[in-house]
């Protein structure tokens, strides 16, 4: 046999050597609608049946289709688009060079514990510094400024009576910290892997004035937030529609199944990079764009939305009730089915996901084990009475880790 046979997909489980887990995960948040969703693979089979690769020169028809059966999804002043990147890495960079082209300017800010990739470059503007440490990184104009942390507010300030510093006092940064020539701030409208840090509301509001005034534009990074997984399309026409951002990048869960696929949304007006300016090998592949596509359609044949809305309720309060029993367990937090929790170190979060294997489930902790957060992101399918088995398993988990905690 060849391939994998020691693992195999079905729904939000994941088979190994003969285990079945529910996948917290969701792969690496890119298996969004799960391992086999029907229709989304069969026609995947049918393209390779085809042909697997095309370059892009004879893909662009396709993209164009892609991004109308999109439109009614996204924020009105969204009106262009550039699909030549298979991962969120590469979509970030492209979103940098529009941003740095369409306004002249250099310098891109962002915020401290934000993860925007893996390349040289979005490592470089990414806000943790264990990531750079062993490089140099030739990110020269990269500022990074307090992120909209409201349980370790770097101003001191209490929630509500703030001012929101976070977003306002981007105009002092610009002021004093950069060259002068900012052309983009770049955000994730849920801080996925520096903690799954959710802003408050109004954070998104009081940055784009801030933005407006100092005619900054506004990335965002939605390649964990995108397709579904905070309960709208994007985060930025739902919880985080205060935003408005100017550029869009998506990827991960765009794919449904796993397949790599990624691009840019923009204003029209920010459509400027030529052809041969930012572009990837695979990039709009007939695999990626039939994936995109008929994962845009499995959403809204199968009203996907409408059932994250319906578990990530009782999946959130779950969470805080297993929060209320055990001592160990606090913060809970997030949007949709974007949920997680914390831990007192680091270390125990590495101790935890090895007991959820234990239990059944798949598991991931924040900041690549530097940081005291587990993240419970389960397919957007998940079903309320798989949410209950999710929530049972997590329970066993919690006991067994006490009762390692507690042993002499």
């Amino acid at each position: 046999m060849t391939g994998l046979p020691d693992y195999a997909g079905d729904g939000i489980y994941l088979h190994v050597r003969g285990e079945r887990y529910i996948d917290c995960a969701s792969g690496t948040f890119n298996v969004s609608l799960g391992y086999n969703a029907p229709g989304i693979i069969a026609a995947l089979h049918e393209q390779l049946d085809r042909v697997a690769h095309l370059s892009s020169e004879f893909t662009r028809d396709k993209s164009a289709e892609i991004f109308e059966l999109m439109r009614d999804e996204l924020p009105p002043h969204i009106g262009a688009f550039w699909l030549r990147d298979v991962t969120g890495s590469g979509a970030n960079e492209a979103a940098i060079r529009i941003a740095q082209k369409a306004t002249g300017r250099s310098d891109i800010f962002s915020l401290f514990l934000s993860h925007h990739g893996q390349t040289v470059g979005t490592t470089g503007i990414s806000g943790n510094a264990f990531r750079q440490r062993s490089f140099t990184l030739p990110f020269a104009n990269s500022v990074k400024i307090p992120a909209p942390d409201c349980g370790n507010c770097f101003y001191g300030q209490v929630a509500d009576r703030c001012g929101m510093l976070c977003a306002r006092r981007l105009e002092d940064f610009v002021e004093y910290a950069s060259s002068g020539q900012v052309a983009a701030v770049v955000v994730e409208p849920v801080m996925g892997n520096g903690g799954n840090i959710v802003p408050p509301p109004d954070y998104y509001r009081v940055l784009r004035e801030t933005c407006d005034k100092l005619g900054v534009l506004i990335i965002a990074d939605e390649v964990q937030t995108g397709f579904g997984r905070t309960g709208s399309f994007f985060a930025s026409t739902g919880y985080a529609a205060a935003l408005r951002p100017d550029i869009i990048t998506f990827a991960k869960g765009a794919g449904g199944v796993g397949i790599p696929v990624a691009g840019v949304l923009m204003r029209p007006e920010l459509d400027v990079l030529e052809s041969w300016e930012h572009s990837s090998t695979s990039g709009a592949n007939p695999l990626a764009l039939v994936a995109l596509e008929e994962t845009i359609r499995y959403i809204k044949d199968h009203r996907v939305l409408d059932n994250v809305a319906a578990v990530a309720g009782p999946l959130h309060r779950g969470l805080l009730a297993l929060a209320a029993a055990f001592p160990s367990m606090s913060g809970v937090r997030g949007v949709g089915l974007m949920q997680a929790f914390d831990l007192p170190t680091s270390v125990d979060v590495e101790q935890f996901i090895a007991l959820g294997r234990q239990h059944g489930l798949i598991l991931r902790g924040s900041r690549y084990g530097f940081g005291r957060t587990v993240k419970v992101r389960p397919p957007l399918i998940i079903t309320r009475e798989q949410v209950d088995e999710l929530l049972t398993r997590l329970h066993d988990t919690l006991r067994s880790y006490e009762k390692e905690a507690t042993r002499p």
